[in-house]
């Protein structure tokens, strides 16, 4: 596999490297922080939310608690 560099802040970098584990490069760091999840897998997930229901009934009563409006 090839590399490619790009530029970051100072401050980015400072916040990868703070997430960054002993075991692992900075591009594994990266890799783990942004791989796996994309936008569009948020969105399909999000499609299938039941926005009808209420926080109490989703949470089978453990929050104690309805979004407002709901009530």
């Amino acid at each position: 596999m090839g590399t490619k560099q790009m530029r970051v802040s100072e401050e980015l970098y400072a916040r990868v490297q703070s997430e960054n584990r002993d075991d692992e490069t900075l591009a594994e760091t990266l890799d783990r922080l942004v791989g796996g999840y994309s936008l569009t897998e948020f969105a399909d997930d999000a499609a299938e939310l039941n926005l009808d229901e209420s926080v109490e009934e989703a949470t089978d009563g453990a929050v104690g608690a309805t979004p407002p409006g709901h009530e």
